[in-house]
């Protein structure tokens, strides 16, 4: 079953266009993920899809409604966490959670939210003495408190501790796993990679991929590079001239051999030859920081990267 479904959007603000014509799928019980730099249509995309935004032209779907024309059966479906939240600083736990209740015609029950969330503890703690992560978490539950089919989180571990963040990665399963469909826009690639079933990379306004997170390292990774050190005498080119070597490089002993295909199976096979035994031999590894430079040019930035130059 589709969750969301996002055809042809297109939106412009004066003469620059955030979005050009985003067309996305997202099936009910994925953790589906946006990623891609600062300024490429992201949150107005997921803004336009919570119905905070109008667009110019295409069609939005949230379980099948429109979220403008169909605001009432999508507010009551959908939750969402935005990038910047704020709330009374004298306002305790419980009092958010029990006000938030009163707007759905049938919210969860808040209590059982505190527990999952595990802020039942602070459930008499003013908003202002809460830390980071317990902002984060009541920020989620705030989302959750209408029983929504489909949650948009936006950035939610930014500005976490490493452990705090790894909670909250942990909390977002369980979320799902109870069987809503989660939207997550974030600058975490391990984030994305640890959560996400599928991810869409937008630069430019426009989706420059959608795959699993494995799928979209695959198609980045045509370039791989071998690692090692070796104490016996080695011809440069016993390496160069392998078909699956494109490049060597020798630095204060170290070999780095680049390629493709069958790349360390055949420098493998070079040095036995040779008689060479390679030492401390790695493999780079590529991950999603990889896909995202290969898809949009860009490296990734931190989100408290980005907030310091906002």
């Amino acid at each position: 079953m589709t969750a969301i479904e996002v055809r042809n959007l297109h939106k412009r603000y004066g003469q620059h266009i955030a979005v050009d014509d985003v067309s996305l799928t997202i099936e009910e019980g994925e953790i589906f993920g946006i990623i891609g730099p600062n300024g490429a249509g992201k949150t107005t995309t997921v803004e336009s899809i919570a119905g905070l935004r109008t667009p110019d032209s295409g069609s939005i779907s949230v379980l099948g409604f429109d979220p403008k024309k169909n605001r009432a059966e999508v507010r009551e479906r959908l939750g969402v966490q935005l990038q910047e939240s704020s709330f009374p600083d004298a306002i305790k736990v419980a009092e958010a959670l029990e006000l938030y209740s009163s707007f759905y015609r049938e919210p969860a029950d808040w209590r059982e939210l505190m527990e999952l969330l595990d802020l039942t503890k602070k459930r008499n703690t003013r908003y202002k003495a809460l830390s980071g992560g317990q902002k984060q978490r009541l920020s989620i539950a705030l989302a959750l408190v209408g029983d929504p089919k489909v949650a948009i989180l936006d950035e939610l571990t930014t500005g976490l501790d490493p452990q705090a963040r790894r909670d909250t990665w942990s909390l977002i399963e369980r979320v799902r796993d109870t069987g809503v469909t989660i939207l997550l826009v974030t600058h975490f690639m391990d984030e994305a990679e640890r959560l996400c079933d599928r991810i869409a990379v937008i630069d430019g306004g426009r989706v420059a991929a959608v795959d699993t997170p494995a799928g979209l390292i695959a198609q980045a990774s045509a370039v791989q590079q071998v690692r090692f050190r070796v104490r016996q005498p080695l011809d440069r080119s016993v390496l160069t001239e392998l078909r699956d070597v494109t490049d060597v490089e020798i630095t204060e002993g170290r070999w780095r051999v680049t390629g493709s295909g069958q790349l360390l199976s055949s420098v493998a096979g070079a040095l036995a030859r040779a008689q060479v035994v390679a030492e401390d031999l790695r493999v780079d590894q590529r991950n999603l920081d990889d896909a995202f430079v290969a898809f949009t040019g860009r490296a990734p930035q931190s989100p408290e990267l980005l907030q310091k130059e906002g």
